[in-house]
């Protein structure tokens, strides 16, 4: 990579429009914005140049409002998933308890403590990375994070009390995962992106869990793909959820929302 004289947005845009960024001019604003020193604004324009996620170069994402701290190897939120926290919100307005399973860098977990106000807040996740991450973004919420497989990880004082329920899941079917872009396949973790033959591993497993969990009223959400999104309806519903599909077109998001009844 060229020499960069002292935060020269010229030449930090056409280095990332040569790695094929798609959005250089974005993302050199933020880069530029970060970058205390020339040599700390190259360093981070070299490894935005060699593949590393945007979000990993910053050292944050922003996700519904917030600024979302995220560390290397850790699961890096999309913006489409504001639309599970907006039907959370709607579904679920007064609710009290919150958990998020699969939590990766807690930005579900934060997002909805934050839209909420005072609340009980919960994360968990098998990657001590993600839980350490999780740690710092819940921490201004007095949020708690966990390490453990899905429902393990939770206080049993939480059966039968949580109001949201969200689990962002892995959803990619194993034989694709090779086919993602590079940035996730290569710096986000295989647990957090595959699952499993058909996709819907996880979720089954989420969606036969949650009614213990669930307080009457209670609704657990989790994002799907849309090829997945009817066999993942039909996993909550055998659960005893009562369940729907919210789709929103602008961002290509298919949200299964499900309630236990009171």
């Amino acid at each position: 990579m060229p020499s960069l004289p002292p935060f020269s947005p010229s030449v930090v845009v056409s280095a990332l429009r040569a790695a094929g960024c798609v959005f250089a001019e974005d993302e050199a604003e933020l880069i530029l914005a970060a970058a205390r020193t020339p040599d700390e604004l190259a360093a981070m324009v070299e490894r935005r140049t060699t593949g590393l996620p945007l979000e990993h170069v910053l050292g944050w994402a922003g996700f519904h409002g917030l600024r979302i701290a995220v560390e290397p190897g850790v699961f890096v939120p999309r913006r489409r998933t504001e639309f599970l926290i907006d039907q959370a919100l709607a579904q679920a307005p007064g609710a009290r308890v919150v958990v998020d399973l699969c939590c990766g860098s807690g930005a579900l977990g934060a997002a909805l403590a934050a839209a909420l106000g005072p609340v009980e807040v919960h994360a968990a996740d098998i990657d001590p990375a993600a839980v350490r991450c999780a740690r710092r973004n819940l921490a201004p919420y007095d949020g708690r994070a966990h390490a453990g497989d899905l429902f393990d990880a939770l206080p049993a004082g939480l059966r039968g009390r949580v109001g949201i329920l969200t689990a962002n899941v892995p959803y990619v079917p194993s034989a694709e995962v090779a086919l993602l872009p590079a940035e996730a396949r290569d710096h986000e973790p295989l647990a957090a992106l595959d699952g499993g033959a058909d996709g819907l591993d996880v979720l089954r497993r989420v969606a036969a869990g949650a009614p213990e969990w669930l307080a009457p009223g209670g609704c657990l959400l989790t994002e799907t793909g849309e090829r997945q999104a009817q066999a993942a309806v039909e996993a909550f519903t055998e659960a005893g959820l009562t369940t729907r599909l919210a789709v929103s077109g602008e961002l290509y998001a298919h949200v299964v929302i499900g309630v236990r009844e009171r």
